[in-house]
């Protein structure tokens, strides 16, 4: 399996549907992939962080850093 592979199996596998032969090419290249290992880390970061903002149904608190202008704009666009 290379790179490229990978990213085609990457939500089955963390979806755990990934069939035996697979999962385990699928590992073994990670084993060797330091480069595929942090995309698969930063992929699933991203789609927890994603779940988790489409489950509120009002929005949290923003970071205090976040500037208010950002905050509207993406709540306006949330909106429509």
């Amino acid at each position: 399996m290379n790179c490229r592979e990978m990213t085609e199996f990457l939500m089955a596998y963390l979806d755990a549907e990934l069939p035996e032969a697979e999962r385990r090419k699928f590992e073994s290249h990670l084993g060797d992939c330091p480069p595929c290992v942090s995309y698969m880390e930063s992929y699933r970061d991203t789609m927890r962080l994603g779940r988790c903002l489409c489950d509120h149904t009002e929005p949290a608190a923003p970071p205090e850093e976040i500037p208010e202008r950002l905050v509207q704009a993406i709540l306006a666009a949330r909106r429509s």
